[in-house]
């Protein structure tokens, strides 16, 4: 279990339509750079990951163009072509890709490309809390505004209890051999979370940050710029 390594896998092929920006979103400039730069550039600096992998479209036209602008990253970033029309495509694309380079007891931290708010001391607070773990798990915050189910034309039916809930976040950890053989199992998933509980399994909750929250909409820019820009 010592020897077991630590690969990045970030699926960035989709289009991000919800926040119309005309391209994909993991392209849009955030303090200064585009956003999956700094999420590249984090965990390239994360001493205990061994390589990051970024899973692409085949036809993905600005990828090159922000590689080159990155001369840090090479030798520590491969750029797969194989990306999915889902996010479960892509990451079990990428972990097929991967075989090569990655033992069945390795970990997988599957990260999104939109949330550039991810530090170095959150990739080793999630390691040291989940490398001798049996399973894995994710980074995720607590639950804390109160929830409300709607009747479907706008107005409340219900509120909904929040204790016990949690928002789940990225990386999503798990050992390589078993992630893989959870995600062939199962038809779709929006997170690597969910194939895992459906084989049966429990995944662990390590608390993240409200930094490392997800880009979807256009009013989340200007907080990420804030943040990005107040990162050290």
């Amino acid at each position: 279990m010592a020897s077991s390594r630590y690969f990045a896998l970030i699926p960035a092929a989709g289009v991000g339509a919800r926040l119309g920006a005309g391209y994909p979103k993991q392209y849009l400039p955030l303090a200064g750079k585009p956003m999956l730069l700094h999420v590249l550039e984090t965990f390239a600096a994360a001493p205990s990951i061994a390589h990051c992998f970024l899973v692409v479209s085949e036809d993905d036209a600005y990828i090159e163009a922000v590689m080159a602008t990155a001369p840090q990253l090479a030798g520590r970033v491969t750029v797969l072509f194989n990306g999915g029309a889902t996010r479960h495509a892509s990451v079990l694309n990428g972990l097929q890709a991967i075989r090569a380079q990655a033992d069945d007891q390795d970990w997988v931290l599957v990260h999104d490309a939109a949330r550039p708010g991810l530090s170095v001391a959150l990739i080793d607070k999630l390691i040291a809390e989940l490398r001798d773990d049996p399973v894995g798990g994710l980074l995720a915050l607590p639950v804390v505004d109160t929830l409300k189910r709607d009747d479907t034309t706008g107005r409340v039916a219900a509120t909904v209890s929040r204790a016990g809930l949690w928002g789940a976040q990225t990386p999503q950890m798990f050992r390589y051999a078993m992630l893989r053989r959870a995600l062939e199992e199962v038809e779709e998933v929006t997170d690597e979370a969910s194939a895992i509980e459906a084989s049966g399994l429990a995944p662990r909750l390590v608390e993240g940050s409200v930094r490392n929250f997800k880009v979807t909409l256009p009013q989340d820019i200007a907080l990420a710029e804030l943040l990005l820009k107040g990162l050290p």
